[in-house]
């Protein structure tokens, strides 16, 4: 009976172990700026980044300032003006496009410490006709900041200092290190409960064996 009571220790052990071990998994978010792409009222995750991208004269594009985990989880740029809003003084011209920027400097909770985000604020870019996004950013929103790895750092110098830093946030069990450059933590979790649970029966089955072969002897 030793052995059996050794097992009914371990397994609530071992499950302590592992609900510490999903639970760390989940505090894990990324303080950065994502990028959207807006077609009629609603926001897409853009699947390219700013630098890459290249919208067309008409296009509405949005940033958004906050701790986010992925795609799924990120906070979109919020307002409801369109580009007929945003550039209604800025008249077309030949060679060039204009892009409507929505730019969503987030709230104080997602701010890093000692900041505090601008007011947001739409701009109408008149950029040349094979601008990219980042460009059109460039032209509006000024200064921009860049990490070495080429991650949006800041815009319109907000934030003073930080990049895709990973901050705790229970709410965001997934993790993303900017934008366009996700991994997903849910494999975290998926693939640790599963693993756990498999330590938790591997611990009780060999103490219960244990047990029997006691009683056997």
């Amino acid at each position: 009976m030793t052995g059996v009571r050794r097992a009914a220790t371990l397994v609530p052990a071992a499950f302590v172990l592992l609900t510490a071990a999903v639970t760390q998994a989940q505090a894990a978010g990324y303080r950065y700026w994502s990028f959207w792409e807006r077609t009629g009222d609603q926001w897409t995750y853009a699947t390219q980044g700013p630098a890459i991208a290249r919208p067309d004269d008409g296009a509405v594009a949005g940033f958004r300032f906050a701790v986010s985990a992925d795609s799924a989880d990120a906070s979109r740029p919020r307002g409801t003006a369109d580009f007929r809003t945003i550039c209604a003084a800025t008249p077309a011209k030949a060679g060039m496009k204009r892009v409507a920027l929505v730019l969503d400097f987030g709230t104080p909770a997602d701010a890093p410490s000692g900041e505090t985000p601008p007011a947001g604020r739409t701009a109408c870019a008149r950029v040349s006709d094979d601008a990219t996004t980042a460009d059109a950013l460039a032209a509006v929103a000024p200064p921009l900041r860049y990490d070495t790895n080429a991650l949006l750092c800041a815009i319109a110098g907000y934030p003073r200092q930080g990049c895709g830093e990973q901050v705790s946030d229970t709410r965001k069990p997934r993790r993303v290190t900017g934008h366009g450059a996700e991994h997903s933590s849910s494999d975290g979790p998926a693939l640790g409960l599963p693993i756990g649970v498999g330590v938790v029966v591997v611990l009780a089955g060999a103490a219960v064996w244990q047990a029997r072969r006691r009683r056997n002897d």
